[in-house]
């Protein structure tokens, strides 16, 4: 009997074999534990379902396997291992092949006879090493489309493999029946793919100027700055993703700190004060802390692993002609919001300069993006990789609140967003690393100790 690789769930495409119960050989009961595994969603046991003898283990432990694949067999008492499937051959493997096996209760593949052998193609099958039968690579879609014309199966392999429109075609075959002579009677695959290109490209910008008065625009042309732009968000929105969550803060304590800090700032020689906190100040340093108390948010994503940093480095946007920029504030869990104030400042006027450098603005793990000076209530932020976060902050608000002893009081509020990158932050992760923001803003004397 072979042992397959257990589906666990809808989405689950593979598992990791971390344990093996059972040796080659051992003996096998019904119920009894013969492996671990682990998938992205859960790691469990795998119990055996028959008696026998645990003949051979074809993923060793660490390896992944994808669902369905072969991972071991049972045989009956005193059988001979079964066979993995066909690799590269050897001199001993094909004596061996050769060799009489004992009976095994398994079926065997009988010794070729002439006629048989005079069918079998020149070329051998290529099988995948984990499946003992070949089996369809893909679904080449339903028999009946939404119109109710009916595609025969040679119909829809052809179609499919042409990349052709089924709902395009009229059927030729009986009741209208598509048949595999309307396929290649339709457009050939070159105009297919170019058709498919220019939909994923979006339309040119002849198409485009083609809708429009030539009197009615003026051609603006593209600088580096705004390709780098356009390439990297759509790079984002198609990569990463996406999700949302977003809380309504009490800001009432953080405005009344950040009057207090602004009036007690130390002035120049000419009696300015040395520093001006924003609110902003104190969101960049609450979700730098913020990170700090959820470390498993503090990471990025990388394709083979997750990154995960000591320091929160948070990248702040900055809009400048003609586009934005998010210089990052290193180790901004270490700074105070005046210092954070400072360099802020700093980096914003080289920033609308130019004269960034490149250490400046790469790296980091999240974000804030401030629209609140706009009069923009809420919103949600296309993350900037490789970041895995990005807070987006609308404008304060005075809102009408319940309070403790049921009646209502009017209190200052502020909207956040929270876009996370589901790869390295799951739901709960999210709503965890927003919830230590909504403390830390809440109650701001955290920020200072």
């Amino acid at each position: 009997m072979n042992i397959l690789m257990p589906q666990l769930g809808e989405t689950v495409a593979e598992g990791k074999i971390t344990k093996w119960f059972k040796s080659a050989g051992d003996a096998v009961q019904p119920g009894d534990n013969l492996f671990e595994i682990e998938t992205d969603k859960v790691s469990m046991e795998v119990p055996a379902t028959e008696a026998g003898v645990l003949s051979e283990i074809r993923v060793a432990e660490g390896e992944v396997a994808p669902v369905g694949a072969i991972v071991g067999v049972i045989g009956t008492a005193g059988s001979a291992p079964v066979p993995n499937a066909p690799t590269k051959a050897t001199p001993a493997t094909a004596a061996a092949a050769k060799a009489p096996a004992p009976p095994t209760g398994y079926e065997s593949n009988p010794e070729p006879s002439p006629t048989t052998g005079a069918q079998r193609p020149s070329q051998p099958i290529k099988l995948d090493p984990f499946f003992e039968v070949r089996t369809p690579e893909r679904n080449f879609g339903p028999a009946r489309l939404p119109g109710g014309g009916a595609v025969t199966p040679l119909a829809r392999r052809l179609a499919s493999e042409a990349g052709i429109d089924l709902s395009r075609l009229r059927g030729s075959g009986p009741h209208g029946r598509i048949v595999a002579r309307d396929i290649e009677g339709a457009p050939r695959p070159a105009a297919t793919q170019l058709a498919r290109a220019a939909l994923a490209e979006g339309p040119s910008a002849d198409q485009v100027k083609a809708l429009y008065d030539p009197a009615s625009y003026e051609e603006v042309p593209l600088d580096s700055m705004r390709r780098t732009i356009a390439a990297r968000l759509t790079q984002a929105t198609q990569t990463i993703p996406h999700f949302y969550l977003t809380a309504d803060i009490v800001i009432d304590r953080l405005k009344a700190l950040r009057e207090e800090a602004n009036a007690a700032a130390p002035k120049d020689r000419d009696g300015n004060p040395l520093f001006k906190l924003s609110l902003n100040d104190f969101i960049i340093r609450a979700l730098a802390l913020a990170l700090q108390r959820v470390p498993a948010a503090n990471a990025v994503w990388t394709g083979d692993r997750i990154l995960r940093f000591r320091h929160s480095d948070i990248g702040v946007a900055v809009a400048l002609d003609g586009g934005l920029i998010a210089p990052v504030i290193r180790s901004a869990e270490l700074k105070s919001p005046s210092a954070i104030s400072t360099e802020m400042k700093d980096l914003a006027a080289r920033a609308r300069d130019k004269k960034l450098k490149s250490q400046d603005y790469q790296g980091g793990s999240s974000a804030v993006s401030n629209l609140g000076m706009y009069g923009v209530r809420e919103f949600a932020a296309i993350i900037n990789p490789p970041h895995a976060t990005i807070l987006a902050v609308g404008a304060a608000r005075r809102q009408a609140v319940e309070t403790a002893a049921g009646g209502v009081a009017f209190a200052s509020m502020l909207t956040v967003t929270l876009a996370c990158d589901h790869r390295v932050v799951d739901g709960a992760l999210g709503a965890e690393l927003l919830a230590a923001v909504k403390t830390l803003i809440e109650t701001p004397v955290a920020m200072l100790v």
